[in-house]
């Protein structure tokens, strides 16, 4: 048997995947059981064909699939056929969801707000939740994959904030002399919203947004309980673009310089979760990574540490989605990387 997805994504580009399978004598193929014997995955996956798929044009090892904004397009439709001998046995159409009904959405802006960023917040009625601050890399502004992980996130009943910290109206046009307090407003904002569970924000932050996360965690332990951080640096870096503004630093504190080797976690409140792979080709997130996970925090407990050896860079969002390798590794073990670490967010946030 031969079982294909197709889709096709906002730029009407056609993506596919594909895996023959061998059915039992039932005629039956599990998909969460059976091994493919060719297809544009390998070994046991019940979710293969999803993440697998692959562009009509261009590489798919540096292409991603695009998605416009979860507002506008909560949704996109995967159609899933089966055949046998070459001819057709069935086929259905399945709608992939991002955005749930009712969630709510809001642009935030400087001019009106004091921060730049987008927020999703759950239906009304639910019960208070853990919220979550999410920090792109070097962007700096709303990341589509953090759009997306907040619309996701506020679906399940989660208020989350997806945070511009540079490089959008009203704020700085480069990653220098970004202050710690602006992130620790966004997480009064975020605490302060309808269904959020004031003692339970999570800050994620993926890449150079992973020093923002760890320095909000540690200098404020009565917003951050949490921190989850992607590709991470173990230390405050310099300035970004490199070339941009001498030797200023990326990051201040009551108007300071913060040149910290490394950033210390010994007051956080709750869990630091480092997530790294040991194929990052822009830095050295694995090592990062490993020292994190030796930290321990306000109480003593130590930080924990999820590596996958083989993955890259580009591993903060969630599975099941066909996205490029760009920052090394490869597309099944990035996958693999996101499908460990989404759920310990999830446990991490509903504990």
């Amino acid at each position: 048997m031969t079982v294909t997805t197709r889709a096709t994504d906002a730029r009407d580009v056609a993506w596919s995947g594909r895996a023959v399978f061998t059915a039992d004598a039932k005629g039956v193929v599990d998909l969460d059981r059976a091994r493919p014997r060719s297809g544009t995955y390998r070994g046991v996956d019940g979710m293969g064909l999803f993440w697998s798929m692959r562009p009509g044009t261009g590489d798919a090892d540096i292409t991603s699939i695009a998605l416009t904004d979860p507002q506008h397009n909560p949704s996109y439709e995967i159609r899933i056929a089966v055949a046998s001998g070459g001819r057709p046995i069935a086929q259905r159409t399945l709608t992939r969801t991002f955005q749930a009904r009712r969630v709510r959405h809001r642009e935030l802006t400087n001019a009106k707000d004091g921060l730049s960023g987008e927020l999703f917040l759950p239906p009304t009625g639910g019960p208070r939740r853990a919220p979550v601050l999410l920090l792109g890399g070097s962007e700096g502004g709303v990341t589509p994959v953090n759009q997306f992980k907040a619309a996701l996130l506020a679906s399940r009943g989660h208020p989350a904030l997806a945070l511009c910290y540079f490089g959008c109206t009203g704020r700085p046009e480069y990653l220098a002399g970004v202050s710690v307090e602006y992130v620790a407003s966004a997480a009064r904002l975020l605490r302060a919203q309808p269904q959020a569970d004031p003692r339970r924000l999570m800050v994620a932050g993926a890449s150079r947004g992973s020093e923002a996360a760890q320095l909000v965690a540690q200098y404020y332990p009565d917003l951050v309980r949490d921190a989850v951080v992607y590709a991470p640096s173990r230390n405050t870096n310099g300035a970004y673009p490199a070339n941009c503004c001498g030797t200023r630093s990326a990051w201040t504190q009551g108007g300071k310089s913060l040149n910290l080797v490394p950033i210390p976690l010994n007051h956080v409140r709750g869990t630091v979760l480092a997530v790294a792979g040991g194929a990052d080709s822009l830095w050295g997130s694995l090592s990062a990574a490993q020292s994190i996970a030796q930290q321990p925090n306000a109480s003593g407990r130590k930080a924990k540490a999820l590596i996958c050896p083989k993955a890259g860079h580009g591993i903060s969002g969630f599975p099941y989605l066909p996205v490029g390798a760009n920052g090394g590794g490869t597309r099944a073990a990035n996958e693999q990387s996101m499908e460990s670490s989404w759920p310990q967010l999830l446990h991490l946030l509903d504990r």
